[in-house]
């Protein structure tokens, strides 16, 4: 797999073709029920598996965007580079919980995270679509980002293995929490997957300072979308830059 580190300045511009062909593969995984029955929801097809997502519109955070498609295309294609099984693994913001649905199809030991308004249709996405398919059963818990993440993840006795958030950036007023969080759950040995859709100028913004923290590698660029996918690992303030990535 191509990829290009984000903290030399020369990129190389991507190839629209092969950029657009990715994309429209990734929004091929959708599909949509063929009955309209009493219950409104969108379908997805990942580790060969049909995955029943129900959204609420009214919640911003209970609405599947494009960016997790992109996650769990890129989880599923790179299972053997990114191999879930057995790790453990969190995500941030999973909103309807497709990638904690297709993390745990893949294997790993999930925790799937949200604010208290949206665990609701979290826990029903990801019980539904899990249950008797997944060597583990994934815990969906409450998570607000800050302070709170060391009380309800004390380093002592939890490790990921993973960080893992889709469209978790943009003009909300919780940014800078949001980055304590990356850093305190990113040990050492912890990879990031991130995927982010580039929206205003905050996106922008929270990419430069995330690199102060975090060595940052672009995996996919995708124009068609407005949507990339990093993975990063933290700095250690101990050695330089060119210190080995994480196995």
């Amino acid at each position: 797999m191509e990829s290009r580190e984000c903290d030399e300045r020369s990129e190389s511009e991507p190839d629209p073709v092969a950029s657009e062909e990715l994309a429209k593969a990734i929004l091929a995984r959708q599909f949509h029920p063929s009955v309209i029955g009493p219950e409104m929801w969108e379908g997805y097809i990942f580790s060969d598996q049909q995955i029943r997502i129900k959204e609420s519109t009214d919640l911003y955070g209970a609405v599947l965007w494009p960016s997790a498609m992109v996650l769990c295309h890129f989880l599923e294609t790179y299972r053997d580079e990114y191999n879930l099984l057995d790790k453990n693994v969190i995500e941030l913001g999973a909103g309807t919980g497709l990638v904690s649905i297709v993390s745990c199809l893949l294997g790993a030991k999930v925790t799937s995270t949200d604010l208290p308004d949206v665990l609701g249709n979290l826990r029903y996405n990801v019980t539904c679509n899990t249950k008797g398919r997944c060597k583990y059963t994934p815990l969906v818990t409450e998570l607000v980002w800050g302070p709170e993440v060391e009380q309800k993840f004390p380093q002592s006795t939890q490790h990921f293995d993973y960080i893992l958030a889709a469209d978790v950036v943009y003009a909300h007023p919780y940014l800078d929490q949001l980055l304590d969080t990356f850093s305190y759950l990113c040990q050492l040995d912890t990879q990031i997957l991130w995927a982010m859709r580039f929206r205003l100028d905050p996106e922008n913004s929270f990419v430069e300072r995330f690199r102060e923290r975090f060595h940052l590698e672009e995996l996919y660029d995708l124009p068609s979308l407005s949507i990339k996918l990093y993975r990063a690992w933290r700095r250690d303030k101990r050695t330089n830059d060119q210190e080995a990535t994480p196995v």
